[in-house]
């Protein structure tokens, strides 16, 4: 990142929490309600500490070996840092991923859930993790369908023993996104999830105003990667 786009990241963030705020005035609801989560994915540890000095805590990483090559000497200088995975776990980085995040939001199957909730008890830890939802049914994406979501939920809850406290889906790019959120939000209420992660730089006031209790935004906050 150039030196004019990391003295742009406190401006751009401000922007952001400014959006989300006044997002949650429109939809009337408390703004403490929505966690922004600011997605580091891709950029180096000097990119990120704008974002952190100007108090920013929540972040989102895609891959669990990049986070865990840069956020060890960010989390030594600001140790209340929140980290959540928000790209594809495999089941053969689930220790490492239980390690190096706080939350998991990926979760889509039996496997990757079983994987990490045996890391989990190893290390004596619980991590509270979402289920992503393919609400799309797109075939090339992760997440599990809608259909299989209840039966997913109950493995994870009452088999594994794992904390699931919220549902996370990535509309299709070339839909309206409304809907799914729409639908995320449903599911959740009938199943008794409480929090949802959806939206992202493009659309998180539309995610807010339909019930986002996190929100992924990047671009809006780093620039173009």
């Amino acid at each position: 990142m150039s030196v004019a786009a990391v003295d742009d990241v406190p401006g751009r963030l401000e922007q952001v929490r400014r959006t989300i705020a006044r997002s949650c005035a429109d939809a009337r609801r408390d703004p403490a309600e929505v966690n922004l989560v600011c997605v580091s994915k891709t950029f180096e540890a000097e990119d990120i500490l704008p974002a952190l000095r100007s108090g920013q805590r929540i972040f989102g990483e895609n891959r669990v070996q990049e986070a865990a090559s840069k956020w060890p000497a960010l989390r030594a200088a600001f140790p209340d840092v929140e980290l959540h995975l928000i790209g594809p776990l495999q089941s053969n980085k689930a220790e490492l991923a239980v390690d190096v995040f706080d939350k998991i939001q990926t979760i889509d199957r039996v496997k990757i859930a079983s994987a990490i909730a045996e890391h989990s008890r190893k290390k004596n830890t619980n991590i509270p993790c979402f289920i992503q939802v393919n609400t799309g049914a797109e075939s090339q994406k992760a997440g599990v369908s809608v259909e299989d979501l209840p039966g997913l939920l109950n493995a994870c809850r009452h088999d594994l023993g794992l904390t699931i406290e919220g549902l996370m889906c990535i509309p299709p790019v070339d839909r309206p996104v409304s809907p799914h959120f729409a639908l995320l939000y449903r599911l959740a209420r009938d199943l008794g999830v409480e929090k949802l992660s959806m939206g992202m730089s493009a659309d998180f006031e539309q995610a807010i105003q339909l019930g986002a209790t996190h929100v992924r935004v990047g671009s809006a906050i780093f620039g173009a990667r």
